[in-house]
């Protein structure tokens, strides 16, 4: 049993900054919750501090402290306030002659430079408290302070309201990873990872394996790196925890799972139910248009075959007549509202296909539709997987539209989980009578459908399964095959592969391999839905640009031909004139 993870990395972050910052910093981790009797000294027993800036109270009146940490704010040349990775507080700057030298640097030190001030802890003047902040009581009054950095002119302002590009972001990511939105989607990160990792190694024994990076070119099989454009919810690297077990089922893994997420779930988020519901993927399209639809909201699609076997429109006539033929609909409610195209409140339909129906059907069709005043039916007619797909679309776009008029469909606190099956094959794109497989090659087919491999294998059922957040699928895995036989005949005979790219997974499982299944959880998305963040460059530390760039280090950069040549690499860079021609004519160019 493996557990495969990418490796990450830990550092000591900037605190969030701003307003919100002031009230959040006791829900980032119970390791973070300070009490005002007692201070936690881990945080400060290997640097040069005797405080973090957060942990001050009252209980800390009189004490000597020193503390490290940025200029946030500075008021009238009296105050400034202090901000580390655990909070913010309040320095007075000394007035006095003798402390001359102490004033000229906390003065004079432009926004975000670096400190050190050591002084007394004390109250602050009756009617100056500031309940806001965790440390509003108290106050420090300093008696010594260094200049550890100076700070440039920033590039923007490090506050969560102020508009910033994506790429000056990314330019800037040190800097970016100061703002409290940022504090908080890593630090959450940390710790779902860190109960994941406890959840999995210490209460279920799996073992923590990093799977290689280089290592020979296979069909569908990478280490998180992934060949084609970003999208919000994708990128060219991304991580994620690759379970791998013997001995199991589909409900065993599901179960794994559920628990791995109830256990790693942030408490501030709600609990999790499990187990969670489940559709198969003919269920999931017939319903919802999708394999992996927002089940937060209804708009569900409905069946209305039967009640037009005997209709005179056209359309539907012919739709009904074909294989696989069918009418769908979909009631959007006060869709009147953002729709303006069907039944007014005086009942007049201002079209005429519209008129039509409901002069065939008169109310039942509303009744069946569970209609109302305000509502709008939309209504299709086709082959079904088009059909639904359709519908699937606009059941979205509805959405869209409703809730840009602030009608409130998806509650972005609510987290609705759906497990979700496939087929084992589908029609290859573009190469008619090809199969492909629909997950991987790899997956076991059903037991109950191996006879019909050879004779009919756009039938069989494959023991694959996707977990499905919010409308986004957030894992997906499978029971593997086991036999190298049956592997063998799945990618040669059905697939049309070349195993000889697969030989040595062929030969592992001639030597005893197990009868196994796995899934892997994609945490870049995960964690992107957890925190609600725009995009999953926000829940990574140090992401590609939406071109997959990486505009801090400004790579990919040029490599001399002499450290090319010892690995037998040759570049051909296009001519000005090509390069130029490939960015206008990308859909993505500008940069942002």
């Amino acid at each position: 049993m493996v557990s495969c993870w990418l490796n990450r990395l830990n550092w000591e972050l900037a605190a969030p900054t701003g307003r919100i910052g002031q009230l959040i910093w006791g829900s980032l981790s119970r390791n973070l919750v300070l009490s005002p009797q007692r201070r936690i000294p881990e945080f400060s027993s290997f640097i040069a501090r005797t405080n973090t800036c957060g942990e001050l109270r009252s209980s800390h009146l009189g004490q000597e402290v020193t503390l490290c940490g940025w200029i946030q704010y500075r008021r009238q040349n009296i105050f400034l306030v202090l901000r580390d990775s655990h909070g913010l507080v309040q320095i007075v700057i000394p007035q006095d002659e003798s402390a001359a030298s102490v004033k000229k640097i906390l003065c004079e030190a432009p926004m975000e430079s670096v400190v050190q001030v050591s002084g007394t802890v004390i109250s602050r003047p009756p009617g100056q408290e500031n309940p806001k902040m965790p440390t509003g009581d108290i106050e420090i009054k300093v008696k010594t302070a260094q200049l550890l950095n100076s700070c440039k002119k920033l590039p923007f302002e490090i506050k969560d309201f102020v508009k910033k590009t994506e790429a000056l972001r990314l330019q800037y990511r040190y800097l970016d990873l100061r703002s409290f939105q940022m504090q908080y989607n890593l630090r959450l990160r940390s710790q779902m990872v860190m109960k994941m990792r406890d959840y999995l190694c210490n209460l279920h024994g799996f073992v923590d394996v990093e799977t290689p990076t280089l290592f020979k070119r296979t069909p569908g099989v990478a280490r998180c790196y992934r060949d084609e454009g970003s999208r919000p919810d994708r990128q060219p690297e991304f991580t994620q925890i690759d379970i791998e077990m013997s001995f199991v089922d589909q409900t065993g893994i599901r179960s794994l799972v559920e628990g791995l997420l109830q256990y790693s779930w942030p408490s501030d988020k709600g609990p999790v139910g499990v187990p969670f519901p489940s559709l198969t993927f003919a269920e999931a399209l017939a319903s919802y248009g999708t394999d992996k639809p927002d089940t937060r909201f209804g708009m569900k699609i409905v069946d209305l075959s039967d009640a037009f076997r005997d209709t005179e429109a056209g359309f539907l006539q012919e739709a009904l007549g074909t294989a696989q033929g069918t009418v769908k609909a979909m009631c959007v409610p006060d869709g009147a509202e953002v729709l303006p195209v069907f039944p007014k409140a005086n009942r007049n339909w201002n079209s005429p296909v519209a008129k039509l129906i409901v002069e065939e059907q008169g109310s039942g069709l509303m009744r069946r539709m569970q209609a109302q005043e305000g509502d709008v039916l939309l209504l299709t007619a086709g082959e079904h997987p088009r059909a639904c797909s359709l519908l699937g679309q606009l059941r979205l776009e509805c959405a869209d539209l409703l809730e840009a008029r602030g009608v409130v469909l998806r509650d972005p606190a609510r987290f609705s989980f759906l497990w979700g099956g496939f087929f084992f094959f589908l029609p290859k794109a573009g190469h008619p009578g090809e199969l492909e497989s629909a997950h991987h090659p790899f997956t076991a087919p059903h037991p109950s459908d191996v006879h019909l491999l050879s004779a009919e294998p756009e039938k069989v059922r494959s023991q694959h399964y996707d977990l499905v957040l919010n409308g986004s699928e957030i894992g997906g895995g499978s029971i593997r095959i086991h036999d190298a036989r049956l592997q063998r005949h799945i990618l040669e005979t059905v697939l049309k592969e070349d195993v000889t790219l697969l030989s040595h997974l062929l030969q592992a499982l001639d030597y005893g391999a197990p009868p196994h299944g796995g899934i892997a959880l994609g945490l870049d998305r995960l964690m992107c839905l957890v925190t609600g963040a725009p995009s999953i460059r926000d829940v990574i530390a140090f992401p590609k640009s939406f071109r997959g760039h990486d505009l801090m280090s400004n790579a990919p950069d040029f490599i001399p031909p002499e450290e090319l040549k010892p690995y037998h690499i040759q570049v051909a860079w296009p001519t000005d004139s090509e390069a130029e021609k490939s960015s206008m004519n990308d859909p993505r160019h500008p940069e942002s």
